[in-house]
């Protein structure tokens, strides 16, 4: 009983290696976010397998599978939004994800295939996905400017302040219609003037005629 549980509790204590947390990465919705990662290779026998997963780095492979690649070429592929830009064969091995969401925010881990016992290269990497701010700068004031005699110029505002009254777009015929009216009645009160002092004239002279035929008779 006890040799069935020895090499148990060895193999968990062996494969628990050194997890690499790497700094915060940050990106808004819709844009191309680039998580990096990267591992040492001198030459073509450096170059190795290694996958991209959701969640942090298990004991081997990785949780929820995003790419997996055997070092030349992308060999698994779950999401056509994440892919794999690097020089492989370089060791770049950096996920970009194509037109970011927020849902994309999370850990992703980076596992590279080592040979060896226990060798590989994990690291986990914290994405944030926001959305895009939207400014809120208050509007510019602009002043108008005078050019001086030497050539340059300096601000100045002013307030232009008008005394005459504010007619409205409505008021404007109702005050073309009183002006017209005061121009045609003026000349009509002058002409009903001049026909009562006629009009008197004739009546007094009527009136003289008819006394003096009165007395004549």
């Amino acid at each position: 009983h006890l040799c069935v549980l020895c090499p148990t509790t060895t193999s968990v204590f062996l494969s628990t290696g050194p997890t690499v947390s790497e700094p915060l990465v940050k990106g808004e919705v819709g844009q191309n976010v680039t998580v990096p990662c990267f591992y040492n290779v001198e030459s073509t026998q450096d170059v190795t397998s290694m996958c991209w997963g959701r969640g942090s780095c298990p004991i081997s492979k990785c949780f929820q599978t995003i790419i997996w690649t055997d070092g030349w070429k992308v060999t698994e592929q779950y999401n056509s939004r994440y892919t794999l830009k690097g020089d492989l064969t370089r060791g770049d091995v950096s996920l970009m994800i194509v037109n970011a969401e927020e849902g994309d925010s999370g850990t992703y881990c980076c596992r590279v295939e080592i040979l060896g016992w226990f060798n590989d290269q994990r690291s986990n990497h914290e994405v944030v996905i926001e959305k895009a701010r939207i400014s809120t700068a208050s509007p510019r004031t602009y002043t108008s400017e005078q050019t001086s005699a030497h050539g340059s110029t300096s601000e100045s505002s002013f307030t232009t302040m008008s005394t005459w009254p504010s007619i409205s777009a409505l008021e404007v015929p109702r005050a073309v219609s009183i002006s017209l009216n005061m121009s045609v009645l003026i000349p009509r009160q002058q002409y009903s003037e001049h026909w009562l002092y006629i009009g008197t004239g004739l009546c007094a002279v009527l009136l003289v005629i008819l006394i003096l035929a009165l007395f004549l008779t």
